[in-house]
């Protein structure tokens, strides 16, 4: 690579350690920053930015602060109004120290601006896919006056840090012409000072009639049997374990233990962890982690391909002809478990919110990303959420091994003697802000080189194979393996994820070539 990219180690050395006192974040001061510092407009660092997830940052780097909240909701206000958005807006935050305090400051421009909107009682905290469910079952039957919602977590994201999504009418991540609309709008009212936000007290907008406070727990939970066969679950008697993380799980799954009659422990009952993992490691997994006898902690590409494999031969009222979606960087072991079962593949750039349409219309029966965030239809073949969903993923692993009698890591030991055992990996390394320019704007041409690895290469794309759209980076095929480059959104990083069919020692030599190749098209 250039002088200026520089490989970053793929596991910490504190992994598995308690985080010593030096590392862990001052929220009070964290929360003081939030509300007093102002951005910097002619930085664009510090302007509001949507990634592949929302617009993320931290009050210590100014790029998430009262101004942002202030300027993103009245934007998003300004694009309801724009597009005749008049339902009520569905709004969850996560545990993360900022969620808090951006909803109250959210809540405020809402009710200045008369949008009703509802949010989870008692302060409560909401994980994505049930505000995605409660957008869809608003919408279900209407045409006009449609909901919407607001979800505020920054994911994975390290505890200093922010973020704040939009999902519009169809539930899900909203795409990059609703984004790209809400970020200029906001940017303009940030380098007016905020001069258009409409705003009123907390106090006032707790208290105003278009404020309602309602249970997202009890709707969600009950409707779980509708995509999940919760009963099969509750006869084999499984003594299950959940740790939901820090996460805004946690009230969910006591509440399916209770309802379903379920043996599940859960364990870390913490208000918020001190230390994120990053879900794109084969390490951790943000969204769903599943540990199994037989496996241990299951790489997350290795879950994807048992639960698509399981799903597509035991949900029988699912459309014959809907695809199957995973993201460009998924282990290939998904494809040939789609081919193996005559269905299409639906390969994507990274981000959930490509999926949301087909799972929409149910188009597309499974949506799946390499680092662990997934959805699926209902059982009837309806859509369930457009978002992804860790709940269902994790209680599908127990339905796999009760209805099946073997657990995912044994489904995984089948499909590793049918196809082959991948091999896969991702590298992160440091990249000044040009080259992450340059990698996302590479043509196919720039790379000059016949062979990967000892193989031809059959595809150099910088373009989705399946619905067209630019991937931001590179990928390049070979039949036995492939690597793709990408840049980060939200940090100086670029991304190098690679498979190989064959050995350890093969995707290392993919790796190896792929930096090389990287380097030579950012040269020239």
């Amino acid at each position: 690579m250039p002088s200026a990219l520089e490989q970053l180690p793929a596991i910490s050395a504190l992994a598995g350690q308690r985080a010593p006192r030096g590392m862990l974040v001052d929220l009070a001061k964290l929360e003081r920053e939030y509300y007093a510092r102002q951005p910097d407009v002619e930085d664009p660092t510090q302007l509001v930015r949507f990634g592949t997830s929302g617009h993320r940052g931290s009050p210590l780097r100014g790029t998430f602060t009262e101004p942002h909240i202030l300027a993103i909701t009245q934007a998003i206000c300004d694009y309801r109004r724009a597009h005749e958005t008049e339902g009520p807006l569905f709004m969850g935050k996560d545990t993360h120290a900022l969620s808090g305090p951006a909803q109250c400051t959210a809540l405020e421009v809402l009710a200045g601006n008369g949008v009703q909107t509802v949010i989870q009682q008692n302060d409560g905290v909401t994980p994505t896919p049930a505000i995605s469910r409660a957008i869809l079952v608003y919408n279900r039957y209407r045409e006009k006056r449609l909901a919407d919602g607001i979800v505020i977590t920054p994911s994975h994201n390290p505890p200093e840090d922010g973020g704040f999504k939009y999902n519009p009418t169809n539930g899900g991540p909203a795409n990059t012409n609703v984004t790209r609309w809400i970020e200029r709008r906001a940017n303009e009212l940030l380098r007016n000072d905020n001069a258009g936000v409409r705003r009123i007290t907390l106090e006032k907008a707790m208290k105003a009639r278009t404020t309602r406070q309602e249970d997202f727990v009890s709707p969600y939970v009950r409707d779980l049997a509708n995509v999940i066969d919760m009963e099969t679950i509750r006869s084999a008697g499984f003594k299950l374990a959940v740790d939901p993380l820090g996460g805004a799980a946690l009230p969910y799954w006591e509440a399916i233990n209770s309802l379903y009659g379920l043996d599940i422990t859960v364990v870390n009952l913490h208000a918020d962890g001190r230390i994120r993992m990053d879900c794109s490691s084969p390490y951790a997994m943000d969204w769903h982690g599943i540990v199994t006898p037989s496996a241990g902690l299951l790489d997350p590409n290795h879950y994807l391909a048992v639960a698509i494999l399981y799903l597509l031969t035991n949900r029988l009222h699912w459309p014959p002809q809907a695809v199957v979606g995973k993201t460009l960087v998924s282990s290939s072991m998904i494809d040939r478990v789609v081919y193996k079962l005559g269905r299409q593949l639906y390969e994507v750039p990274a981000g959930f919110k490509w999926f949301t349409p087909g799972l929409f219309d149910s188009s597309c029966c499974f949506g799946g990303e390499e680092s662990a965030g997934a959805s699926f239809l209902r059982r009837d073949g309806s859509v369930w959420t457009t978002d992804k969903d860790g709940l269902i993923m994790c209680l599908l692993a127990a339905e796999i091994t009760a209805c099946t009698g073997k657990d995912p890591g044994e489904h995984f030991r089948d499909l590793t003697a049918e196809f082959g055992s991948p091999h896969y990996t991702r590298i992160d390394a440091s990249a000044k802000p040009e080259h992450k320019a340059r990698l996302e704007n590479l043509s196919p041409s720039a790379v000059k080189e016949s062979t990967l690895a000892g193989e031809p290469i059959i595809a150099k794309l910088t373009r989705a194979r399946g619905n067209d759209a630019p991937i931001g980076g590179l990928k390049v095929v070979a039949a036995n393996g492939w690597f793709a480059a990408r840049p980060c959104g939200t940090e100086n990083l670029y991304k190098v994820y690679a498979e190989s069919f064959r050995d350890q020692a093969h995707l290392d030599a993919i790796v190896d070539e792929a930096q090389e190749m990287v380097n030579r098209a950012l040269a020239s």
